[in-house]
């Protein structure tokens, strides 16, 4: 059965990407790291076959929809919100654009697309049912034998990089935002969830969904963000050769600060 995020948690996501340039995020250093990685392996899915068809659930400002339907695949685009969308029409792509919520697609009939890229979403559904009714809808709306793509925000990483790096350890345990695992406990009003590998292989195994690999997005990207800005042209594309070259390594996967799952219906 069908449900929406409550109009609080809505309202936080509204308020966050009004305020936050998601357009100009993936043309840092690291965030072309994230973009090439994605770009490659939705690529290999698609196999250069522009009959097949894709919807980017959460789609933001458009990047990967309008780099695709650049190259001839017919794209449907899902937005949540509002600013996002005017951000994305104003780039004039070929590209339906629809708002709505990863929850409820009941706009797309079963079985409509080749190729489901569910980004965005599993970064602010804080509730395991949330998430998994966002894998389950990108699956009935995806055809049998097509891929789902699915991005994570990843547990470590924000453990590492906000309680130890920026200085917020104490406060965190202090507050139970961390259990004795260092999980990271999401609370209400939060605008992020962070999960493990144990986490993703466990969503996609309640959705019936069979997994193909796991990719390390941005792998050490995100901490080394200073290194890569620094770096030559030349060099930095070498660094995003090393970095595809050792991306699905799974010893490197529960460290990133995002993985890529790649999924089967």
């Amino acid at each position: 059965m069908n449900f929406k995020q409550s109009d609080f948690s809505v309202s936080l996501i509204e308020d966050y990407y009004n305020h936050f340039n998601e357009d100009g995020r993936l043309e840092t250093r690291h965030g072309k790291v994230e973009f090439a990685t994605a770009i490659k392996y939705i690529s290999d899915v698609l196999d250069n076959d522009k009959s097949k068809t894709i919807l980017d659930i959460g789609a933001g400002t458009g990047k990967y929809s309008c780099y695709f339907d650049s190259l001839g695949y017919k794209v449907t685009a899902v937005e949540l919100v509002p600013k996002n969308i005017d951000v994305f029409k104003a780039k004039l792509s070929g590209v339906k654009i629809i708002q709505g919520n990863a929850l409820d697609l009941s706009m797309f009939m079963d079985d409509s697309f080749d190729v489901t890229l569910l980004f965005g979403p599993m970064y602010h559904l804080l509730k395991e049912e949330e998430k998994l009714q966002a894998l389950r809808e990108a699956k009935r709306v995806t055809k049998t034998g097509g891929k789902i793509l699915v991005s994570y925000y990843m547990n470590d990483f924000s453990v590492i990089e906000y309680a130890f790096v920026k200085g917020h350890i104490q406060e965190s345990l202090d507050e139970g935002r961390l259990d004795e695992k260092f999980h990271i406990i999401p609370k209400e009003g939060d605008l992020y969830s962070m999960v493990r590998t144990e986490d993703i292989r466990r969503y996609s195994e309640l959705a019936g969904l069979k997994r193909i690999k796991s990719i390390a997005q941005d792998g050490a990207s995100d901490y080394i963000r200073t290194a890569i800005t620094r770096l030559s042209e030349k060099d930095f594309e070498t660094y995003i050769k090393y970095h595809l070259s050792i991306c699905e390594r799974e010893d490197l996967l529960g460290a990133s600060s995002h993985v890529l799952d790649i999924l089967e219906k």
